[in-house]
């Protein structure tokens, strides 16, 4: 099954280009990132990423962590060689969220965060957001995807609802980070499309 991609640490393995913008998304290496990942995470805007009290070494542990997890991987997505995406992305039969909806086969969760606006200003996200489209439904097995904001993280909600998914229910499950209320958003692969070929 092809559903989630991955490589050696810090490997490149996807690429797009936009006009001026070459977004590439690389193989998060939970070492050579630590601090660039600690400092995103501990800022006072990051409170939704729920790692905000975590030293540095605890952050590169728990990325470590992750990417011992056949069903999770983490990947840095940098524009013209720049960070500024954290993206996670899972299998959510194996992941707290399930137990919040009814999974379908080719179904993948993500999560993102948003560290630097890079040079990209008011155009960053109209091209990271179908850039990493692009990479997550790229597996063979990937069918829809499925995001679960924190429900009050109007931002977030925003940003996902921009590029085209559509959003489901409100719910409540236990995740890593204790009780969650989130906002369920989801864009099935035929719809990704649709919106590819309107873009052109």
């Amino acid at each position: 099954m092809t559903l989630l991609r991955t490589g050696p640490r810090g490997a490149e393995l996807f690429r797009v280009t936009s006009g001026d913008a070459t977004v590439t998304v690389h193989a998060l290496d939970p070492e050579a990132d630590a601090d660039l990942l600690h400092r995103w995470v501990t800022r006072p805007t990051a409170v939704f990423w729920g790692m905000g009290h975590l030293s540095r070494d605890e952050v590169r542990d728990t990325y470590a962590f992750v990417e011992t997890l056949p069903s999770h991987h983490a990947y840095l997505v940098r524009w013209n060689g720049e960070p500024v995406v954290l993206l996670q992305a899972y299998d959510p039969h194996e992941d707290p969220v399930s137990t919040a909806y009814d999974v379908r086969p080719g179904d993948i969760g993500l999560h993102f965060f948003l560290g630097e606006r890079g040079p990209g200003g008011a155009r960053l996200w109209r091209v990271l957001g179908p850039a990493m489209i692009g990479f997550l439904l790229s597996g063979a097995d990937a069918r829809r995807l499925v995001a679960e904001p924190d429900a009050r993280n109007a931002a977030a909600v925003a940003r996902v609802r921009a590029v085209g998914f559509e959003p489901g229910p409100r719910v409540r499950f236990d995740s890593a980070h204790g009780p969650k209320d989130a906002q369920l958003v989801f864009l099935t692969r035929e719809r990704a499309e649709e919106l590819a070929a309107r873009a052109g």
